[in-house]
């Protein structure tokens, strides 16, 4: 059954560009649906500045199917909103109440600079893919199902780390800006897997040393676990670890025979 939700205060971040101060902006909802999903009530509002004369909010959306990872916002301090293992796109506003005053921010960390309102670049993840995060070895076609014996243990820690939408929360959450957790999913779900055996170490060595260009170190908070969408666990941050240590030593190794 359908209830509306009333009164409600969304106090929303405005920001010109990346060397603007900002400031809040408020707006009064007089009544929503329950089954409104966070974003609708944005495009709600954003109807209604436009109808007024006045400039929309400008924030980032696509899919809005909690795939794409392209929702990104900070609403009430915490990433992508209240509800557990869900992107803001899917966010209804039955886990508000009436009354309620709603605080929206763009993600917070250093390395995800101000476009413009709620929008940020966040380039740099990119960047740590673009460092190593494929295969390049030649593999053949893809292979008929199954021809490739893979434990089911493996294969299913591979599926979990691949769930990982690139949105950033991980880092938004992050008390240092650190972006392990995101690095460690990209990097077990192609190291796990008998395709990234041949570059497993020199893709470990380059996204990870890339990672640190940009952002913070991990110090195991976990609140990137917990500011997941798809919940993966902190356990990929640990087998990146790992095999970024095996590829250092495997080149003082071969250094030390020269």
């Amino acid at each position: 059954m359908t209830h509306t939700i009333k009164n409600l205060t969304l106090k929303i971040w405005r920001q010109n560009g990346p060397a603007d101060a900002g400031r809040f902006e408020t707006h009064q909802i007089a009544e929503i649906s329950d089954e409104a999903s966070f974003l609708e009530v944005l495009d709600i509002l954003n109807e209604r500045l436009i109808e007024q004369g006045n400039e929309a909010i400008t924030f980032d959306h696509d899919c809005r199917e909690g795939i794409c990872g392209t929702c990104s916002l900070m609403i009430n301090g915490q990433a992508h909103g209240p509800q557990k293992g869900t992107a803001t796109c899917q966010l209804h506003m039955r886990k508000f109440t009436d009354g309620d005053e709603i605080v929206v921010e763009p993600w917070r960390a250093r390395a995800f600079p101000v476009i413009k309102d709620l929008m940020t670049d966040r380039a740099a993840l990119d960047r740590i893919v673009e460092a190593g995060g494929y295969i390049t070895a030649p593999t053949g076609g893809a292979p008929d199902a199954n021809i490739t014996p893979i434990p089911k243990v493996v294969a299913d820690a591979a599926m979990d780390a691949a769930a990982c939408i690139g949105c950033g929360a991980c880092v938004a959450a992050c008390p240092n800006g650190a972006a392990n957790l995101f690095t460690g999913a990209k990097l077990s779900h192609l190291n796990l897997l008998p395709q990234g055996q041949a570059e497993r170490l020199s893709r470990s060595e380059a996204m990870v040393e890339t990672m640190d260009e940009y952002f913070g170190s991990c110090t195991n908070h976990g609140e990137c676990e917990a500011a997941c969408p798809k919940e993966i666990s902190i356990d990929v941050i640990a087998q990146m670890n790992g095999d970024y240590l095996k590829a250092k030593f495997k080149n003082r190794k071969l250094l030390s025979k020269r």
